[in-house]
C-alpha cells in the first residue's frame, strides 16, 4: 500500500477471542486474515481496551445490573458489559497468534474509569480524543483500513470516526468478527454505510495491490 494509507487493528486480544470474559464467538478465525492483511501495509496501529476494574462500563460495578443491561450515563446510553480487559490481566493481552511485527504503535483505550471508549479515535463522550487523528495526520496518513473486533462496537466506532474526521475509511469485512447483539451488526453496517465507510473484502484488497 502507498505510505498514504494504514492499517488499524482493533481489540485483537484475548478478553475478545474464545476463552476471554467477553468472547466474540470464532473470533480467533479471523487472525490468520489479519496476519497476511498486514504484510501490504508499512503503517499498522494496535488497539488495546485496557480498563481499570472499577470501569463504569462493566456490570458488576452497577447494583442490580446484569450484563448487556444498559444505563444512562452522562454521555448517553451505556451497554453493561461482563469485565474484561482488566489492565495487566491475561485477559487484556493481545492474542499470542497475532504477528504484526511492524506495528508502530499501540493506542489503549478504555483507561478512564468514568466513560467508555470503543473507537481508537474518540473516547464515548465524542469529546475526548486518544491523539490517534494527529499522530496519523503528522505522518501524512489521509486513508485507513479497519480491522478487528468487534465489528459492531469497537470496529464501528473506530471507522465511523476516521470518516468524520476526514480520512478515507474501509473495513474489511472478512477480517472483522461481530458480536450481533439484538440485530448490532446489520445496524453497524447501516450506520458505517452512511457516515461514508466503504466495505470491502480481502480479495479486494489483495487485487488493488496486486
Amino acid at each position: 500500500m502507498q505510505k498514504n494509507t494504514a492499517l488499524i487493528v482493533v481489540d485483537v486480544q484475548n478478553g475478545f477471542t474464545p476463552g476471554g470474559n467477553l468472547a466474540v464467538a470464532n473470533a480467533d478465525q479471523i487472525i490468520p486474515n489479519i496476519n497476511h492483511i498486514a504484510t501490504y501495509f508499512e503503517n499498522i496501529v494496535i488497539t488495546q481496551d485496557w480498563h481499570p476494574e472499577n470501569h463504569i462500563s462493566f456490570a458488576q460495578n452497577h447494583e442490580n445490573k446484569q450484563a448487556f443491561d444498559t444505563v444512562e450515563l452522562d454521555y448517553g446510553t451505556q451497554v453493561l458489559w461482563p469485565a474484561h480487559c482488566v489492565q495487566g490481566t491475561h485477559d487484556a493481552e493481545l492474542h499470542p497468534n497475532l504477528k504484526l511485527p511492524t506495528a508502530q504503535l499501540i493506542i489503549r483505550k478504555g483507561f478512564h474509569s468514568h466513560i467508555d471508549s470503543y473507537s481508537a479515535f474518540m473516547e464515548a463522550d465524542q469529546k475526548t480524543t486518544t491523539g490517534l487523528a494527529g499522530y496519523l495526520k503528522a505522518r501524512t496518513i489521509d486513508t485507513v483500513f479497519i480491522v478487528g473486533i468487534a465489528t459492531d462496537f469497537c470496529v464501528a466506532w473506530t471507522a465511523m470516526d476516521a470518516a468524520k474526521l476526514g480520512f478515507n475509511t474501509f473495513v474489511i469485512e472478512d477480517a472483522t468478527k461481530g458480536i450481533d447483539l439484538n440485530g448490532s451488526l446489520q445496524y453497524a453496517w447501516q450506520e458505517m454505510s452512511a457516515a461514508g465507510v466503504k466495505r470491502i473484502y480481502m480479495k479486494d484488497l489483495i487485487e488493488q495491490c496486486a
